[in-house]
């Protein structure tokens, strides 16, 4: 059955998920919210009958897959019963061109002999509009356009197009590339530019690597991690999608099946501060035009917690009938109606994402004192909002409450408000932000703490404990010698470990208990480990983290407790970063290497 050990290729407008056979399952063009034309991920059956794109060994018998180092191109070697074996190499072109990034709605494979004189199959059935409509085709003398709902794919390839049409199986003596992209003519030959993109690729990636500031341990791990979130981000405004999937459980059998193809205001500020420490500034250059753009957009300064890649504030949800779901485990879903709730946390979150702007000297575009007024507009919002109901950073549908993950992060904005101030000399607007920040504190510490429990806990006046609190010393709202905020990590510990994960939180939500851990929650605890000084502690975790990672190193949404299985949508960015800080936090310093 289908399952998350995939390979993730792209270039920063679209992306393809692989399995270990190099079937590529999950493709969605022409960029990372659209029509998935491989969509076989989310089809019922270990042989699915279409939405997909593969190359069949007669006789396979093993199969390796790797990255190419500090890549984001994927290597697939297959080997027969006979010995006989091919190499698949595949990857979306990304290098300079003309001053600007080339990343063309393209994918390219390659496919050379290694062994021997292989039999193969390549079979390319693309799907329309979710899974509901086949392409009509045409063939070329040398390519072959799949005309499906709302664009026309053009596969050029020196194979015999007859033998791809037919899905006829042939020797491979020679090297073949496969180019599916827009329907544009390719003006050379095939081979000549897969190499020549191939090559500028590879190019490409290796050098955005040397480019980043890396620890000491788990460079690999880093390195794959970093790769994986700037795949999850879209160039054209700056957006980054929280995964690339739509509607894979967080657990066995749940209806807790969401579509993450879209930009969460919370999330991508992890994830830019995660790049940032990696020194990979231009993610959050990109990211702040986006939210320029959408502040502008709004009007009345009010943010929702998720857009569209593009901006687009409408996000309807709607349950197709055309696909039965991973594993059969429905419903799929297009849209998020998250767009519609209210999250007070998104105004610390876009206040904290643009802080570094005004004290990074290397970027282009620092932040001045407009950009600042801007954010104190957002400021504004936050005060407002710290202590009204909403749905919380874990989206509930059914309830809404004054939760306090939502009023740290209002208190974050404008703690960093005053602290931004000072640095432009803006000592009136430092001194008011300050003292709104110390009224918010107190106000915070007063409704959230609770005696009875001896920790912060989920809302004021609650006594429902929340991984999130695990973040208290991380923000800043504690120090880390605060009693209170050992006795919080001490009592979440209790309540919410289980094993070596960390779930979010253990009451019933709209949908039952949690079944899985989410694994950014475990992530988080590590943090909270180092800070109390337990920090051996949180090596051995981390370690056992990144042993769950796929066999490629890529983690999902979610980890089950006991099976240690990925579930939920993939690859997901929450989790990913988590290994960049995690090993930033951890790792011994480089002096330690002489």
């Amino acid at each position: 059955m289908p399952d998350l050990d995939l390979a993730a290729i792209g270039n920063c407008q679209i992306a393809s998920l692989l399995d270990r056979k190099a079937r590529m399952v999950w493709t969605c063009l022409p960029r990372l919210d659209g029509d998935p034309v491989f969509c076989s991920l989310l089809q019922n059956a270990e042989e699915p009958t279409a939405g997909f794109f593969d190359v069949q060994l007669r006789g396979l018998q093993q199969t390796e897959q790797a990255y190419r180092r500090n890549t984001a191109i994927v290597e697939t070697v297959l080997a027969d019963d006979q010995g006989r074996k091919i190499e698949v190499v595949d990857f979306a072109p990304r290098f300079p061109l003309f001053g600007r990034s080339y990343r063309p709605a393209m994918l390219i494979r390659r496919i050379r002999p290694l062994v021997g004189t292989p039999h193969i199959r390549i079979r390319l059935r693309p799907l329309a509009q979710y899974g509901s409509r086949a392409p009509t085709l045409t063939q070329g003398s040398n390519h072959i356009r799949y005309l499906l709902e709302d664009q026309v794919l053009r596969l050029t390839t020196d194979a015999s197009t007859s033998a791809v049409l037919e899905e006829r199986a042939f020797v491979l003596e020679e090297p073949i590339t496969l180019i599916l992209g827009p329907d544009e003519p390719v003006t050379e030959a095939p081979s000549v530019l897969g190499r020549r993109f191939l090559e500028q690729t590879t190019a490409y990636w290796q050098a955005w690597v040397r480019g980043l500031t890396i620890p000491l341990e788990w460079q690999e791990a880093v390195i794959r991690a970093a790769i994986t979130l700037k795949l999850c981000t879209f160039e054209d405004t700056g957006a980054v999608v929280a995964a690339m999937t739509t509607s894979i459980p967080e657990a066995p059998d749940t209806i807790r099946t969401w579509d993450y193809r879209y930009c969460w205001l919370r999330d991508a500020y992890f994830v830019v501060r995660a790049m940032n420490r990696l020194g990979a500034t231009k993610t959050m250059e990109s990211y702040l035009r986006f939210l320029m753009d959408i502040a502008a957009e709004s009007g009345d300064n009010h943010l929702q917690p998720v857009y569209g890649i593009t901006g687009s504030a409408r996000l309807q949800e709607r349950i197709l009938d055309s696909l039965p779901g991973y594993r059969g485990m429905g419903p799929v879903r297009v849209g998020n109606q998250a767009h519609e709730q209210i999250q007070n946390d998104v105004y610390g979150a876009v206040v904290l994402a643009s802080m570094q702007s005004f004290f990074d000297e290397r970027l282009v575009h620092s932040g001045g004192v407009d950009a600042y007024h801007r954010l104190e507009v957002l400021g504004e919002e936050a005060v407002r909002r710290f202590d009204q109901p909403d749905a919380g950073p874990w989206e509930y549908r059914g309830r809404a409450r004054v939760h306090t993950f939502s009023a740290v992060m209002c208190w974050s904005a404008c703690d960093r408000l005053c602290r931004i101030a000072r640095v432009l000399g803006l000592d009136e607007r430092a001194a008011h932000w300050g003292a709104e920040a110390d009224r918010l504190h107190a106000a915070i510490c007063k409704e959230a703490w609770s005696e009875e429990r001896g920790a912060f806990v989920e809302s004021f006046g609650g006594d429902s404990l929340d991984a999130s609190m695990l973040l208290l010393h991380d923000l800043r709202f504690l120090e880390a010698d605060d009693p209170r905020f050992r006795s919080t990590v001490e009592v979440i510990e209790k309540e919410l470990r289980r094993g070596d994960y960390l779930f979010r939180y253990s009451a019933n939500d709209d949908f039952g208990a949690p079944e899985t851990a989410f694994t950014v929650c475990t992530f988080w605890f590590i943090s909270a480990l180092v800070a109390l000084g337990r920090r051996e502690e949180a090596r051995e975790l981390f370690e056992h983290l990144l042993a769950r990672r796929n066999r490629v190193g890529l983690l999902s949404e979610d980890l089950h407790p006991v099976t240690h299985e990925l579930w939920g949508n993939f690859p997901q960015t929450y989790s990913m970063m988590g290994i960049i800080h995690s090993a930033m936090l951890l790792s011994r310093p480089w002096e330690d290497a002489v």
